[in-house]
């Protein structure tokens, strides 16, 4: 009876967890889209910014103030050869996902931006050469095609939402490797992840922001009816951007792997839906179709590489690198943090 209630408890902390990584999720994104549509503030780099004070701020309370996390002790040394690099990445990556949200809408940007798992193997394979098994390359295929019916079909395209999304991918993956290359032998969460990178991607950002978007800045607050309001939205995007890398930390150790892929593509299906209820953003039949596409492309590409990870290292269907090159240790399941804001 009691392993009975302990089994149930396990699922109900799941469930929770899931649901408010989901909730944050789709608000942060609802949000952002919000800002840049309704509110008619145009300026990505600024909103971007806003999140990365936010964050830093957060991440302070959370492990100096609070002590909720322990602090993994960086070098000083490192953070400038290590972290700044990836903090420069981030950055990029927050930024291109801002800007396409300004252009195409939330269903669009998701889709694209499941394409990431495709753009993370091409780049391992070219840069380090590294040998996937077939089933890898083949998950991709779906994926791929998913993206290019999706494209193809898509009423409200715009080029340079479209290119802001694709390149937000590739800094993503390039993120993701640049993580196993630089910081191996830090196990890093999302929260110790966002207390380094976060300042780093604040002072990267900050003389951008004021440059290309102060003089616009001005302009909105004398022209907007309700400046004061629409700041306090701008500010509560930030602090739940913080949020959603808090409960991405507690969502990864209340699951599994293969529940936290499934779960991770039906918040795209969540994400799809409630913009469209929200914004009314047209959707076609063929453009349902290819975003459903890609989703089961990444969920059978994240139970390959779950299976593949059960089996003994060295096996001939084991992911691998050439003997000779030196074998990278992995920071965690990088994948699992893409989604910190």
């Amino acid at each position: 009876m009691e392993e009975g209630l302990l089994c149930q408890w396990t699922v109900f902390r799941s469930l929770l967890a899931i649901l408010q990584w989901w909730s944050f999720n789709v608000t942060v994104i609802i949000i952002n889209k919000w800002i840049f549509q309704k509110l008619d503030f145009k300026f990505p780099l600024s909103v971007s910014c806003v999140h990365f004070i936010c964050s830093s701020i957060g991440a302070y309370i959370v492990i100096k103030v609070l002590k909720l996390k322990p602090l993994i002790v960086v070098e000083a040394e490192d953070r400038w050869k290590r972290i700044f690099p990836m903090s420069f990445v981030f950055c990029i990556n927050i930024v291109l996902g801002n800007v396409s949200l300004r252009y195409i809408p939330v269903s669009f940007m998701q889709t694209i931006k499941s394409f990431t798992p495709a753009t993370t193997v091409v780049l391992q394979w070219l840069v380090w050469r590294k040998y996937f098994d077939w089933r890898i390359w083949a998950s991709l295929v779906p994926i791929v095609g998913g993206i290019l019916l999706t494209s193809i079909t898509e009423l409200s395209f715009n080029m340079m939402g479209f290119c802001a999304a694709l390149f937000g991918c590739l800094a993503t993956s390039t993120k993701t490797i640049l993580a196993e290359s630089l910081l191996h032998g830090y196990k890093f969460d999302s929260i110790n992840t966002v207390y380094y990178m976060a300042p780093f991607a604040t002072m990267i950002l900050g003389v951008p922001a004021v440059l290309l978007e102060g003089n616009g800045i001005l302009d909105w607050l004398h022209t907007h009816p309700n400046p004061w309001s629409a700041l306090i939205i701008i500010f509560s995007s930030g602090v739940l951007a913080f949020c959603l890398n808090f409960s991405i930390f507690y969502v990864i150790h209340s699951t599994t792997a293969v529940t936290f892929n499934v779960a991770g593509n039906l918040k795209v299906a969540v994400a799809v839906l409630v913009s469209w209820l929200i914004f009314r953003n047209p959707i076609s039949a063929s453009n349902a179709i290819g975003c459903g596409i890609t989703l089961l492309g990444c969920t059978f590409y994240g139970y390959v590489r779950h299976m593949l990870s059960q089996q003994a290292p060295g096996t001939p269907r084991t992911p691998r690198t050439p003997r000779g090159r030196m074998e990278l240790l992995p920071l965690v399941n990088n994948e699992k943090l893409d989604d910190k804001v």
